[in-house]
């Protein structure tokens, strides 16, 4: 099954960020509207061995990683686009033993910024664990290093 463009080049970025890899970070669904990352639960990224909760650092990664990734369903080609702010409520804790899905969108690009919401969940969408609202600098195509991530991002050599 052949996914879309998006689908693709969000894979791709997952695969190419080390955090993201260690994590176990991986592409639920992706399209212009926005996208979803999955974080497996693992006993490696508890904060409470007590409880089995997922640290809360985790999940600001996640969400982090999800709103900053949205920047790939807006622009038309790959752009360096670091956080500038990014605030998170959370709105009680993940349960134990169950992965974490972070939504992502963008809903307004600029020349110079886009802004970027989402939420992270569990089983039900409408029962989030935290909302997330994010700035991000467009710092544009041309940046030193942008060239060969792009290239890997399209399907080209690094």
């Amino acid at each position: 099954m052949s996914q879309n463009p998006i689908f693709e080049r969000a894979t791709r970025f997952l695969s190419a960020i080390r955090h993201c890899q260690v994590l176990g970070l991986r592409l639920h669904s992706a399209d212009a509207t926005g996208l979803t990352v999955i974080l497996p639960y693992s006993a490696e990224i508890v904060g409470d061995p007590n409880s089995g909760v997922i640290h809360g650092g985790v999940l600001t990664t996640l969400m982090d990683t999800a709103c900053g990734m949205a920047t790939l369903c807006v622009l038309p080609e790959f752009e360096v686009c670091p956080t500038l702010d990014l605030r998170i409520d959370y709105m009680h804790p993940a349960a134990p033993h169950k992965d974490v899905y972070g939504f992502a969108e963008c809903y307004r690009v600029t020349r110079d910024i886009i802004f970027a919401r989402g939420f992270a969940y569990q089983d039900d969408p409408q029962q989030p664990i935290a909302h997330v609202v994010g700035t991000f600098m467009r710092m544009g195509k041309g940046i030193k290093g942008a060239h060969s991530f792009s290239g890997s991002l399209n399907g080209g050599a690094a």
